[in-house]
């Protein structure tokens, strides 16, 4: 690869296309590979090298600042870090690092009776070595791992091209043997059964949408697997779990706004499956069981969600047990032996509560410390826990694992997040602030800055927002953004419309024809910033992925003068071509969160209005960090590549605009920890050689 000191020009094609009596021009169109998934066409990857080769010779002089950033954040890493052990029936679970390394490996060993210390009952078994799995890879990742209920056999599945279509195998734990069969193209949780004679699993189709359930039986072809489900409606995907209690298997469709869910006796997959209600246009469920009864967490009636139960015999008889609550959004439902837990958020803070099966309606609420934070339940894997392992961080507070007695309602700290290099959270401030949007509107905001940070209006201020699919950001720890808070930052999350921090009803708020509330949010957030003297305009770096580099696009077109640098990572900018293009393999699905430009004419305006691609427009833009991965399937490397060819062609300004398209990797960019790590120190290292800061 030779550098390039001028950016790159991509040629244009004429191409144009007409929907609803309107005809677009798309010159850059030609950047599709016509054989993608298969990406070959030559013009297409020169282009692309040719983007990376301007990447590495302007980041060139300012690798040293690379350099020291990993280096940083590398050092608040614990090399050879290992989670707490968790019992699971007759064995303590584990996984650790070695030092140095990308990968982790999963441990386990025997309990003796009594006694539920990791250092008790013999020696510590490998089940999987991930770092051998991802030797000779660029990419590596772990999907599904589940372990028999016998404890005998590891079922697990991995991608090494980051195109999310996995590989399941099969290995015998007490022999390390792995079993011969080998299902490719998956994307699912694997469950076994409960005899573990086999096990269920998705298929993704050619458009990598899972649209099945599948049984395999051990030691029969591949071939011969039983397709127990297969759903429809292009639109919706498949997924397989369990029950807390495992005795049931749940079959679950569904897609962004509707679900509906079957039920399969774990000890006969081949049953008929017990349909629990059937899907109703907007209500969305999910279910677990308490012995003949079922948990049916629901939005039918409230956005706020409600708990019903219902016999198992009669499914679609609900009861309420818990009513809709206008402050407090409920999440999610797990059942127990002795009790059942609620998680969701109260005015935007998570709260979790253990509910009694004989007091069902009395919560005893699990208390945290800070006024602002993110905590759950953990790893639960057992039904007759009385025990619960939590997790718990701050913006100032690192990760937290804790064990919560729910007898005596006492809380054991086991693990705090350690950081070799050392870190006094005495040094930070955080806050909750919130500021008003445009309509009135009040957007909850988090906040840390370093002790001492001087509103005066020129500090440089980093932030942070995604605002989709109903995706919350918790206010939670980073080790990567002390390098900016050490350097004078503040940093920012705005908890915007189109996520559900506040529910349900904020998350409709920001999608299909309110789409527009998730942008002017954002901005709004900003300039309320600037009038706190929080940062002044042109001091404020923002970044977002995905659907959350789908709002930088919109944000840069319509304030550009805002911003100081811009991170948009696999961003989401093409949005009017990819819900135009049934073909791709997520498009079906995303109507419900989008709408759908191919029927719907109003639909069609209204993306065409927003979509970041099709209004770039020749004014003075930021500078821009975009990133893309070539075998990315939700948003594929045309989106970025186009964009950043478009800002190209018709920017005003002299700004840097870098595009680098990662050739080995998908959507999450680089696999391992320290690969992800010097990826997050490109980025800063950006944003401080544009603010100007001293690095």
């Amino acid at each position: 690869m030779t550098d390039r000191t001028t950016p790159p020009v991509a040629a244009t094609r004429p191409h144009s296309f007409t929907a609803h009596g309107v005809t677009i021009d798309d010159p850059w169109a030609w950047l599709k590979d016509a054989g993608y998934p298969e990406v070959t066409d030559t013009d297409v990857l020169a282009y692309l090298e040719a983007e990376n080769a301007y990447f590495d010779s302007v980041m060139a002089p300012h690798q040293p600042l690379v350099d020291r950033l990993y280096e940083e954040m590398k050092g608040r890493i614990k090399e050879d870090e290992s989670s707490v052990p968790q019992k699971d029936g007759d064995w303590l679970y584990w996984t650790a690092f070695e030092t140095g390394g990308e990968y982790r490996k999963w441990w386990r060993k025997p309990v003796l009776s009594g006694v539920e210390e990791p250092t008790a009952g013999g020696a510590d078994e490998l089940l999987l070595d991930e770092p051998a799995l991802a030797a000779g890879h660029e990419y590596f990742r772990l999907g599904a791992f589940a372990v028999s209920n016998n404890g005998r056999l590891l079922a697990y599945a991995i991608d090494d091209n980051g195109s999310e279509r996995f590989t399941i195998r099969v290995k015998n734990l007490e022999s390390g043997e792995h079993l011969p069969e080998i299902i490719p193209g998956v994307l699912s949780d694997i469950v076994w059964t409960a005899d573990d004679s086999g096990f269920l699993y998705g298929l993704a189709n050619a458009q990598w949408r899972t649209d099945n359930a599948r049984f395999h039986r051990l030691g029969t072809p591949v071939e011969s697997d039983i397709e127990l489900f297969h759903e429809a409606d292009e639109g919706y995907r498949v997924g397989v779990s369990e029950t807390s209690d495992r005795r049931w298997i749940i079959l679950a469709t569904g897609d962004h706004v509707t679900s509906e869910v079957r039920l399969l006796p774990a000890t006969d997959p081949l049953a008929q499956p017990i349909l629990v209600a059937p899907r109703l246009p907007g209500r969305e469920y999910d279910v677990d069981a308490h012995g003949d009864t079922l948990f049916i967490h629901t939005n039918d009636t409230d956005p706020m969600w409600r708990l019903c139960t219902a016999p198992i015999s009669a499914p679609g008889d609900w009861s309420e047990l818990i009513a809709p609550n206008p402050h407090f959004y409920m999440t999610g439902v797990e059942t127990y032996r002795d009790f059942f837990v609620v998680e969701g958020r109260e005015d935007g803070l998570d709260r979790i509560a253990i509910h009694r099966y004989d007091a069902p309606t009395v919560p005893e609420w699990i208390d945290f410390p800070e006024a602002s934070y993110a905590a759950g339940l953990g790893d639960n894997p057992e039904y007759d826990m009385t025990v619960l392992r939590l997790g718990y961080e701050s913006m100032v507070t690192p990760g937290t694992v804790y064990d919560y007695d729910t007898a005596t309602r006492a809380m054991t700290t086991l693990k705090v997040q350690e950081i070799p290099s050392g870190y006094d959270g005495g040094q930070y401030a955080t806050e909750r602030l919130k500021i008003a949007a445009r309509d009135g509107t009040e957007i909850p905001v988090s906040i840390v800055y370093p002790k001492g940070f001087q509103r005066d209006g020129t500090r440089p201020l980093f932030l942070y927002a995604y605002g989709a699919y109903g995706h919350a950001i918790p206010p939670g720890f980073s080790t990567g953004r002390l390098s900016l808070l050490d350097r004078g930052f503040a940093y920012a999350i705005a908890h915007i419309r189109g996520g559900d921090d506040l529910g349900q009803a904020w998350y409709h708020d920001g999608k299909l024809e309110k789409r527009a509330n998730t942008f002017n949010d954002f901005v709004d957030v900003a300039k309320g910033l600037i009038a706190d003297r929080w940062t002044g305009a042109g001091r404020i770096a923002i970044a977002g992925r995905s659907a959350g580099g789908e709002l930088m696009g919109a944000v840069v077109n319509s304030d550009p003068h805002l911003w100081g640098a811009v991170i948009a990572d696999v961003p989401f900018v093409d949005v009017l071509n990819t819900m135009l293009d049934a073909d791709l393999p997520l498009t079906p699905g995303e109507w419900p969160e989008w709408g759908n430009p191919i029927e719907d004419k109003a639909a069609f305006d209204l993306i065409r209005d927003y979509s970041p691609y099709d209004n770039v427009k020749p004014q003075a833009y930021p500078p821009l960090f975009i990133s893309g991965g070539l075998n990315d399937p939700r948003v594929t490397y045309w989106e970025p590549a186009k964009w950043a060819a478009k800002l190209r062609s018709v920017k005003t300004d002299a700004n840097i605009l870098l595009l680098k398209t990662n050739m080995g990797a998908g959507h999450g960019g680089k696999s391992g920890r320290f690969e992800s790590l010097r990826e997050g120190a490109e980025e800063h290292a950006f944003v401080l050689w544009q603010l100007g800061v001293e690095s």
